[in-house]
């Protein structure tokens, strides 16, 4: 991946429009700040939450992505032959429970770049 393609932008959780600056503040598994993301790009200053409740249709991304895991998964583990119903729908669950901070920034990070052009010579969200 390089940049200027929007799977290295949604990956790298980097801005949409530069591929420079950081989409988060902390890492991932930092469970007290996963989901924090600051105002701008410190790059090319873009806003990152465009008007209020931006982020909102990113749930559906999200749901998405859990559905898709979860299937996934216990297609996986009934094709290996787990018999146990509870013992696949506890890691089903379990699996989902710990992927939530990392599909949580896929999903903002893919729902951002729906709207989003890479553009690296743009330095101002006023231009």
């Amino acid at each position: 991946m390089k940049k200027g393609n929007k799977l290295y932008s949604i990956f790298k959780f980097k801005c949409p429009r530069c591929h420079e600056g950081d989409l988060f503040k902390a890492k991932a598994y930092d469970l007290k700040n996963f989901q924090k993301m600051p105002k701008h790009c410190s790059h090319c200053g873009l806003r990152y939450m465009s008007e209020p409740s931006f982020f909102d249709g990113a749930m559906y991304i999200s749901y998405a992505m859990q559905v898709a895991l979860i299937i996934t998964i216990f297609v996986a583990l009934n094709v290996l032959g787990f018999a146990k119903l509870w013992l696949i729908i506890t890691l089903c669950v379990s699996l989902s429970l710990l992927l939530i901070p990392l599909t949580f920034r896929l999903s903002r990070s893919a729902y951002i770049n729906l709207f989003v052009k890479y553009n690296p010579d743009k330095r101002s969200e006023y231009e």
